[in-house]
């Protein structure tokens, strides 16, 4: 019984516990277990055994099998045409058409638009020679699905291998109706060229550029091919009509380089040099530059083939006008570039291209009222009224070129002098005087320029108008009295015309001005007035009231060279008179190297002319120079450091006497020090020998000393003198004692 029980019993194997349950070192991934089940082939399954069928009944059985097979397939999943097709090519393999015919029309049933199960009927009925199956199937093909071009192209191929051409014409007629695509077209035209038929070719064209290129695919290149494939077959006029239709179609909006390429190059092969020159010019004029790259290559190699050199140098011109054309466009107000153009319009186009470029220049006036956007544009003007004058020599045109540039400018707020003086002078080149002084007093009258005066005062002094220049003076001098240089050229002319007393007077007047730019070249040409005219009393008056406003360097030495200059006897006691009078009147100046110029120039002076005691004198009151140094600040008021500078002591500033001594004194210690130190060189022998007893004697003597007075020790005697018994004076060199410890105070010996 017990054995019974546990022989019924199943035992459940026991489950091994993971004790380490921490990932593996090496991972496994399932690719690799999928490679290694393939590398070791574990899933492959012996062949099916082959099966040899020896009668009908095999056959038929086999046939059912696998019809049963098919069906249950197609049974699970309809769609699938996969199967379908399987299915339809196995019954085929066994020439069974009929059954493959039901088996494909039950897919189309199915699924009528897909074109693998098309192609498959179709080819099947093509290669069991069923040719109206084959031609229905792709009549029904095209019918359901005429977009496919696929069916078409295998549809006419059919047709044209059949030798039935005009069953494959008319399929192609019937696509073309449905507009496809280019190939589609070329297709059919390449038909009718296999079997010479290029009246209908051309036709075709027609048709093609008429209807399809305009409607579905308007590009150039068709346009071209129409165009080759008239010059092909000779008929050079057609090619030229397309050619020109296609221009005509494209337009100005949509124009083309290769178009007009393709239209020259076809009209250079005709010989048609000169309508070559008007293709290429047409379409440069209305293609952008950076679209013309390839125009403007083919216009050169033409231009050097065929053309002169007036040709090729109008193709670089037009290469460069285009860029200028750009760069204007993209920025209308940079006159650089409008400068650059109308300089190549100039050496090249007529006046009236040039006319209206210089009108397209001007017309970009500066956005804002201020001269410096202005001084550019300005030129434009400038250079459109000369290019009127010189080149068109048209005087009316550019007396309004001037007056509608007057006109534009803002005068109230700034004006240019050099508009007005060219006006000016353009008028006077045309013998129209009343106009160009017309022209100038108004120029005064609104907007009153140094150069304005300038320029109309030189314009009278040629004419030798020279009250005009002495009201035009006055006038200048009314608008700017500061002015140095109108005073000093108002004198000039005045001295010109022999008026002295008139030009002194005009000096007089200048240098009572209370403002003036240049003081110092007014005075200086007054002075050189009155010694021109040998007034040498009204020299020294004029030193003397110069001086009484500056004390400059200068002036004394140009006095004292003055004086030096008159042949007159005592004119060397003048001219030391006033390089002391000078000296004295700088001593107070605080730039010492003003006073050191004048004390050299007056040396120089004495060198030449003077005694050896004058020589001697002057000598001494020769300043010293001395470095110093100096703290800096920076701006912030931190400390910068020191800098070393040079300064001047001169012997006769009571002030610098103290430390003059000192610095003498200082100077005499130096060399007393470096004799005492030569001396104490030749004396160094004699003492080492006596240095061992004497420095004895005065260790036992402080000893002593020290032994004495123990409280004088602890109260600070390190800081006295120590009294050695043996000597009375005291010792300067405390490296003589071979103490461990030196003292503050000197150690006496």
């Amino acid at each position: 019984k017990m054995a019974s029980t546990a022989a019924g019993k199943q035992r459940i194997p026991k489950v091994a516990k993971v004790k380490n349950k921490a990932p593996a070192e090496v991972q496994i991934t399932a690719e690799q277990l999928l490679r290694e089940a393939k590398e070791r082939e574990l899933e492959l399954l012996p062949p099916p055994p082959k099966q040899k069928i020896t009668d009908e009944e095999e056959l038929n059985d086999y046939k059912l099998k696998k019809r049963k097979g098919f069906e249950d397939n197609i049974r699970k999943n309809r769609t699938v045409i996969s199967n379908w097709i399987k299915y339809a090519q196995w019954e085929e393999s066994l020439k069974e058409v009929q059954r493959a015919r039901s088996i494909y029309e039950r897919a189309l049933d199915v699924d009528h638009r897909n074109i693998a199960l098309w192609l498959k009927y179709a080819e099947m009925e093509m290669k069991n020679r069923q040719v109206n199956h084959a031609r229905n199937i792709w009549d029904r093909a095209i019918t359901i699905l005429p977009r496919v071009n696929q069916f078409w192209y295998k549809y006419s191929y059919m047709e044209e291998m059949l030798g039935n051409i005009a069953g494959c014409r008319q399929v192609f007629e019937r696509w073309t109706e449905w507009e496809p695509e280019e190939q589609a077209w070329h297709s059919y035209i390449n038909f009718e060229l296999r079997y010479k038929e290029v009246d209908k070719s051309a036709s075709l064209l027609k048709l093609l550029n008429s209807s399809a290129l305009v409607i579905v695919h308007p590009d150039v290149k068709n346009w071209i091919k129409y165009a080759r494939f008239e010059e092909k077959h000779g008929y050079i006029a057609h090619g030229r009509k397309v050619f020109e239709r296609s221009v005509e179609f494209f337009g100005e909006e949509h124009v083309n380089e290769n178009l007009f390429v393709a239209f020259a190059r076809f009209e250079e092969k005709q010989k048609e040099f000169e309508r070559v020159r008007v293709i290429y010019k047409y379409a440069l004029d209305r293609i952008p530059k950076h679209q013309a790259q390839e125009l403007f290559k083919f216009y050169t190699v033409f231009e050097k083939k065929f053309g002169d050199r007036r040709g090729i140098e109008d193709v670089i011109v037009s290469k460069r006008r285009f860029q200028y054309e750009e760069e204007v466009k993209a920025s209308p107000h940079n006159y650089d570039a409008w400068f650059d153009y109308l300089r190549l319009v100039e050496s090249d186009a007529d006046p009236d291209t040039a006319r209206e470029v210089y009108e397209r220049a001007i017309a970009n006036i500066p956005p804002i009222q201020e001269k410096r956007h202005w001084r550019r544009y300005i030129y434009l003007w400038i250079n459109y009224a000369l290019y009127e004058e010189l080149e068109v020599k048209d005087p009316e045109r550019t007396r309004q070129v001037y007056q509608a540039c007057l006109d534009l400018i803002p005068h109230k707020k700034f004006t240019f002098a050099k508009i007005w003086l060219l006006f000016g002078q353009f008028e006077i080149r045309q013998k129209n005087l009343q106009a160009a002084r017309r022209g100038l007093g108004t120029a005064i009258g609104k907007c009153p320029k140094n150069k304005l005066f300038k320029g109309y005062i030189e314009l009278e002094l040629q004419l030798r108008e020279f009250d005009r220049c002495r009201k035009l003076y006055e006038k200048y001098l009314e608008f700017a009295p500061e002015n140095c240089t109108t005073w000093i050229k108002f004198s000039e002319l005045e001295t010109i015309l022999g008026d002295t007393e008139r030009a002194r007077a005009i000096f007089e007047l200048a240098i009572g001005q209370p403002r003036l730019d240049m003081p110092e070249v007014l005075w200086k040409s007054y002075i050189d007035f009155e010694i021109e005219q040998e007034e040498f009393d009204n020299t020294r008056g004029l030193y003397q009231r110069l001086l009484q406003r500056t004390q400059h360097v200068k002036v004394w030495i140009s006095y004292a060279q003055y004086e030096l200059s008159i042949d007159a006897s005592d004119r060397l006691q003048r001219c030391r008179g006033i390089f002391e009078e000078g000296n004295k009147g700088l001593r107070s100046c605080e730039e010492k190297e003003e006073r050191l110029m004048l004390l050299e120039s007056w040396k120089e002076f004495e060198q030449e002319f003077g005694s050896d005691t004058t020589r001697e004198r002057v000598k001494k009151l020769l300043p010293e120079k001395v470095k110093k140094r100096r703290k800096l600040t920076a701006e912030d008021g931190s400390d910068a450091g020191w800098e070393e500078y040079y300064d001047y002591i001169f012997p006769e500033d009571a002030a610098n006497q103290p430390n003059l001594k000192l610095l003498a004194m200082a100077k005499m210690w130096k060399r007393q020090q470096q004799e005492e130190e030569d001396d104490d060189d030749d004396e160094e022998d004699e003492e080492d020998e006596n240095r061992g007893t004497h420095l004895s004697e005065i260790s036992s003597s402080i000893s002593i000393s020290l032994a004495a007075s123990p409280s004088r020790l602890n109260s600070g005697a390190t800081e006295r003198a120590v009294t050695c018994p043996c000597h009375s004076s005291r010792a300067t060199d405390p490296s003589a004692f071979p103490m461990t410890a030196r003292t503050k105070s000197e150690v006496s010996c």
